[in-house]
């Protein structure tokens, strides 16, 4: 095996590693995350906070909210070309509970690192527009209705997964990942709303 499909397959491990070293204290701010993982890096900061919203730290009130505003914000920032990562104050300040983040660390530790095992770059033609605006907007429409998920238990988690699909092939250029991820983006609201 090469040093870049090594490198490659444990894309999602790194960016757990570097979540847990910004954590420092008793709580850690939005803005100190995107900045350890990276401001340029819009696939990072997406997965880590969606991931965040799918482990149990999601059960901190308010956190599907502030997630799906931080996802829309960098998928608006995406789609117009920006080339680093900006969020107003009142969502970079945002602060979390460091304790639930490494809960959540920790959970999502097994399933990332299961789901490794399958990932590598394949059809990365679909990361390049126009295939790329399909999901991108499906996912800025599913941003717009995870705040009302927190009343109906689990459902904002779902979400929350689907985006981190998303993220995680964006971030190991793995267009097969892509493809579930859009499929999921389709199912999802369809299954939410008979639900």
């Amino acid at each position: 095996m090469s040093d870049t499909t090594s490198d490659q397959t444990h894309a999602l491990s790194d960016v757990l590693d570097t979540l847990e070293a910004s954590l420092d204290g008793d709580s850690v701010t939005v803005e100190h995350v995107i900045d350890k993982l990276g401001r340029a890096s819009f696939a990072s900061v997406m997965l880590i906070f969606s991931l965040i919203s799918t482990s149990p730290a999601s059960a901190i009130p308010g956190v599907t909210a502030v997630v799906a505003m931080l996802v829309l914000l960098l998928i608006a920032q995406m789609m117009i070309g920006r080339e680093s990562v900006w969020l107003p104050d009142f969502v970079s300040r945002k602060r979390m509970d460091a304790d639930k983040v490494q809960q959540g660390i920790n959970w999502l530790r097994k399933p990332v690192a299961w789901v490794e095992r399958f990932i590598r770059p394949r059809l990365t033609f679909l990361f390049h527009r126009p295939w790329l605006w399909l999901p991108m907007i499906l996912i800025a429409a599913l941003t717009l209705i995870m705040p009302f998920m927190e009343i109906v238990p689990t459902s904002g988690s779902i979400a929350s997964a689907v985006i981190a699909l998303f993220a995680a092939s964006l971030l190991t250029r793995d267009g097969v990942l892509a493809c579930l991820s859009f499929g999921l983006l389709l199912v999802v609201p369809v299954t939410l709303y008979f639900v």
